[in-house]
């Protein structure tokens, strides 16, 4: 059974069922979204096409991407950290030309002298993606003298063995990966960057506790908080009612991993913001809304922002819409906080 009738026909049950109905369709609709591992998925949904919003064809058989991907692919170095709940976290790093590494017998890594650039970027992919995915992005950060980390997400990729936290215990993870950069180089200048889900993720880390090596943050297309979102999707991709369902995923979720939904919330994040921040969006975005562009501009409390709305651009195709403008924005910004 198709994976959204299999859980409308659950909650279809929910009158007769009561508590433990609604606690059946909570487990389906957190697997369904946070488990990698589960049989029926929104990641299933997207990869065959099927969630309403989303349109991949700009990056299909791009030329550009498909090189950079090769480029990645052949430059990539594994790196790790270890996460606050235990166990590693897995990603990737592309490192400047020129910038000296010097393998420890331990496996850990150091900056030698040397008078390459001391900018970093760590780069966070989308919802069901991976960190090949911003492989573009990496080579043009490269070809500006930026060492690139990226990340896999919880639920993804290499880390795929964790549940998916749409950002929340992701944002967290990136204190770690900040120390890692700072602890290679203690003279490092780092910007933030993430598209989608890794836009929400940026934004959720920008009202921590950032060390002063943290210049500047990009985000693309980030959703106001996973309740917002989810609550979008319920009625955009599975047609299905917000109240009661909604709410007993964010009972399970909370029992299950340990977080909720609204607490995870880049808007509440933001207030706290101090780091300079240019937020994007396209204008005609249907799987992250384009009302949320406005509600988390509002929301940042850095003295320091800038908006750029990209006109006909679908979710997270900004870049591929007007990339002479997406990329002198992005470039410019980054560039100019780097540099201070």
């Amino acid at each position: 059974m198709n994976p959204v009738h299999l859980i409308g026909a659950a909650a279809g049950g929910v009158a007769a069922l009561g508590a433990m109905g609604l606690g059946a369709v909570g487990n389906l609709l957190y697997d369904f979204a946070l488990n990698p591992r589960a049989k029926r998925s929104m990641a299933a949904q997207i990869h065959a096409g099927a969630a309403a919003g989303l349109d991949g064809a700009p990056f299909t058989g791009n030329p550009a991407r498909d090189a950079a991907r090769t480029w990645f692919e052949r430059t990539r170095q594994s790196v790790q950290i270890e996460a606050r709940d235990g166990g590693a976290l897995l990603g990737w790093a592309v490192f400047a030309d020129g910038v000296n590494v010097v393998s420890r017998e331990d496996g850990s890594f150091v900056r030698g002298a040397d008078t390459a650039s001391h900018h970093y970027g760590i780069f966070c992919h989308g919802y069901v993606g991976q960190p090949a995915d911003l492989a573009l992005e990496a080579q043009l950060a490269h070809r500006e003298g930026i060492s690139v980390l990226l990340p896999a997400a919880r639920g993804h990729e290499r880390n795929s063995n964790r549940d998916i936290t749409m950002g929340w215990r992701d944002a967290d993870d990136l204190l770690g990966w900040i120390d890692l950069i700072c602890s290679f180089d203690p003279a490092a200048r780092i910007a933030l960057y993430g598209v989608s889900m890794g836009g929400a993720e940026v934004m959720m880390a920008s009202g921590l506790d950032l060390p002063e090596q943290v210049r500047c943050i990009v985000e693309d297309c980030g959703y106001t908080s996973v309740w917002d979102e989810f609550a979008f999707q319920m009625g955009n991709t599975l047609h299905l009612p917000v109240s009661p369902l909604l709410d007993a995923a964010n009972t399970v979720c909370r029992a299950r991993a340990g977080w909720g939904f609204k607490e995870a919330s880049a808007v509440e994040r933001l207030h706290a913001a101090h780091v300079p921040m240019l937020f994007i969006h396209g204008s005609e975005d249907a799987f992250v809304p384009y009302w949320m562009h406005g509600r988390v501009v509002e929301a940042c409390a850095s003295p320091v922002k800038e908006a750029l709305v990209i006109e006909g651009a679908g979710h997270a195709l900004a870049s591929a819409t007007d990339p002479d403008r997406y990329w002198r924005a992005v470039s410019g910004f980054m560039g100019y906080h780097l540099a201070q």
